[in-house]
């Protein structure tokens, strides 16, 4: 989607942790949550998961995914009760509500940046986060350079006069600077940059959570792969979940062709991927 390409103070609308501060960068210890994996939440609760909330589609059972792993994180997101509307990042209702089936539970923030590949890009992100896992959280901007979690941090030690050591950067890898990390990527990062940095998919038929269908462009759009499951023929669905422009709720998507995968999607689409509000090819499914 289009960035403006200006960092803002942005206050991402969290349970489980304070707002952020006006400070550019603080030094502090990531905090606990009752959310655990998911910590942006106060508490979390299984039953309001994605994985008991929505059945596979009669005949397909979930495919057996990594425990602990990215895909497994996916599928157990926690969802709003119901089917409540989306909202925009200034909390006015989304035009479109036909385009969802569910409304993911995080929060979009109030400024006008979480769009698609934004949500994208903080999901994986914050799969990392949760798992300790920091070094590896990395983002490609518009210009093409990589701008990891651990960099930024050091770049703004040594700006605040710090040491910017290894000892030093882990005792800044709180989650309130995390998060100020992400305001960074969302900034000058979309789906542009998004489509360069991720791997193809050399076959739908190979589709996993975690994987992304990308169309890089000014705009362009980005949706991820929540979860799969499979029938005894090796068949495949799966389901959808995406922010979009202006900022909003992350939402699982509706099928809009029905029948009776509604909302998942069959991998035998064809040539094209008709999504609610946009639509992908074959060849733009991607990969971490």
């Amino acid at each position: 989607m289009i960035k403006r390409f200006k960092i803002y103070k942005f206050a991402l609308a969290l349970a489980a942790c304070i707002m952020l501060a006006a400070a550019e960068f603080t030094v502090c210890a990531a905090p606990s949550a009752a959310g655990g994996k998911y910590l942006w939440l106060a508490s979390y609760n299984e039953a309001d998961s994605i994985n008991s909330r929505i059945a596979p589609p009669a005949g397909y059972k979930r495919t057996a995914e990594e425990p602990g792993g990215f895909a497994e994180w996916l599928r157990s997101l926690p969802l709003k009760p119901g089917k409540p509307p989306v909202y925009l990042y200034n909390k006015k209702l989304k035009a479109n509500q036909g385009a969802h089936y569910a409304v993911v539970d995080i929060g979009c923030g109030a400024r006008d940046l979480q769009q698609c590949a934004d949500a994208v890009m903080r999901l994986r992100a914050e799969y990392l986060f949760a798992r300790g896992d920091i070094k590896s959280i990395s983002f490609m901007l518009s210009d093409k350079k990589m701008a990891s979690f651990t960099g930024w941090l050091a770049e703004r030690l040594v700006k605040s006069g710090r040491p910017a050591g290894e000892t030093e950067i882990l005792k800044a890898a709180g989650y309130e600077n995390f998060q100020k990390y992400m305001v960074y990527i969302f900034s000058y990062a979309g789906t542009y940059s998004l489509s360069k940095s991720l791997k193809k998919v050399k076959s739908v038929k190979d589709i996993r959570a975690g994987d992304v269908f990308v169309k890089g462009g000014f705009p362009g759009h980005a949706v991820i792969v929540a979860d799969t499951a499979e029938n005894e023929k090796g068949e495949k669905v799966f389901l959808l979940l995406q922010s979009y422009m202006p900022a909003q709720d992350v939402h699982v998507l509706n099928n809009p062709a029905g029948g009776t995968l509604h909302p998942w999607y069959g991998a035998d689409f064809g040539e094209t991927l008709n999504t609610p509000e946009w639509d992908f090819t074959r060849d733009e499914l991607m990969r971490f």
